[in-house]
This record gives C-alpha cells, structure tokens and sequence, in this order.
C-alpha cells in the first residue's frame, strides 16, 4: 500500500499531503480538466488514509478552484486554468519548516524586486518606504512588534519596481510572511528584543539605501542577506527556543 509521502514531518497534515499528491497529478497532466477523480474507497487504499482524510483533502482542493464536485456523480478536475490566485494558506505557515519554505520564496522574488526599485524608483516611492521603516523604529520604541510597518516596507519596495504583478504577489501572500508574525509567542517587549528588531531594521536601512543610491547590485545584496539572515534567526530560535526571534 502507497503512502503519500515517506517521510512526512509529524508537524504536517495528511490531507496536506493528499492535497499534494493529488494536486501534482493535475499539474503533470496525468489528471485533465473534466476527469473523474477516483471513488473516495480507491483513493483511501492508493494511500493508506481514511475516508475523512479524503474528504478534507478534497474540500481543500475545491476551495482552491482546482475540482468541483457534483453530488451523487463525483468529482472532477476543473484544471490549471480554473485554480484560485496563488496564495499561502495559514496551516502553510504554522512551523518553522514553512516559515523558512516562504522565506526561500521570497528570496527568489523580493531580491530582483529590491533591484528593480533600485533602477525604477521614484522620490515618492522613497517617501513611501522612509516612512514605513519610520513606522517600523516608532513601533520598537513602543514595545510593540512591528510586524505591520515591516510588511508595508516590503510592499512598497513591490510598489517601486512600477511592476504591478510584484505588488499583487506580496499583497496576496500579507504580513503573515513576516516569521515572527506566525512563531511569536511571547508579546513582552524586553531589551534583548528590542535590540534584536532594531538589528533586523538595520537590515532594512540599508536595503533602503541602495535603493535611494539606485544601486541595483547592492539592493539585490542587501535584500538577500537580509532574507537569508532571517532563515538564519528561525533556526537559532528553534535551538534557543526564543519566542522573540
């Protein structure tokens, strides 16, 4: 008997994973829009999971515009062409392995976003973006997290590379991307965190920096190790257990 994934992380849902294999099939083209997904029985013995896994797998499915089901018939695939927008669900973002999952997403994205701003930016777009890492030092100072302010950074950053597909990406993904915004669990500001949020919108001067200078290079630079530092925090909080980070 099949599983859907060997070694799936305890952290992981099932039906995730039916999602998953199910969802792959649909892409490759081994499932075409108007087949039949299997009875619910056939699905349940090619993976080894129960009926209830099955039916939350597909109602996953269908929320995501990728099968509809016509009751007392079954359910079919509606296709590639019918999927919902691309976003990030929340049970996508509830461990540290997501977490670094979409920070590698960003990585690929905001980096060439941040060199683009640099090459296309405008005095407004500047405006913009001081005044959210402005919002972001006032939140700190009062022991608040920051989590919105550092968003609307990102956003605008999305804003100035006058690519409108850039900025509809980052608004569909929303502040939930930003990691402490999902494995914080611990609100009491102290000085330690204080520092640590300062440290992180140092990060984000300089990628402003480069912006303001309309050096790409070093936008796309400061941009990426500001993201790979932040894969690099999740996994020292994972060792450390700090709630902060």
């Amino acid at each position: 008997m099949n599983t859907v994934v060997p070694n799936r992380p305890k952290s992981r849902s099932i039906a995730h994973d039916l999602v998953d294999a199910l969802g792959d099939r649909i892409r490759d083209g081994r499932l075409n829009a108007g087949d039949k997904l299997p009875a619910e029985v056939a699905i349940m013995k090619e993976f080894g999971v129960s009926r209830t896994v099955v039916r939350e797998a597909i109602s996953r499915l269908q929320t995501s515009g990728w099968v509809t089901t016509r009751h007392g018939i079954g359910t079919f695939v509606l296709g590639l062409g019918d999927a919902a927008p691309f976003r990030i669900a929340p049970e996508q973002l509830a461990t540290l392995r997501d977490v670094i999952a979409v920070l590698e997403l960003r990585m690929g994205i905001e980096t060439e976003a941040a060199a683009l701003a640099a090459m296309r930016r405008t005095e407004q777009n500047l405006a913009d973006l001081r005044q959210a890492l402005d919002a972001v030092s006032a939140a700190i100072e009062a022991g608040l997290d920051a989590v919105g302010p550092d968003f609307q950074f990102h956003l605008e950053i999305a804003r100035a590379t006058q690519n409108l597909h850039f900025v509809d990406l980052m608004g569909s993904l929303g502040a939930s991307i930003i990691p402490r915004a999902r494995l914080q669990t611990d609100p009491t500001m102290t000085d330690e965190r204080r520092d640590y949020l300062r440290r992180v919108n140092a990060e984000h001067e300089s990628i402003l920096s480069a912006i303001a200078t309309q050096d790409s290079d070093a936008a796309r630079a400061a941009m990426r190790t500001h993201l790979a530092n932040s894969k690099e925090r999740r996994r020292r909080a994972q060792s450390t257990h700090a709630p902060w980070v």
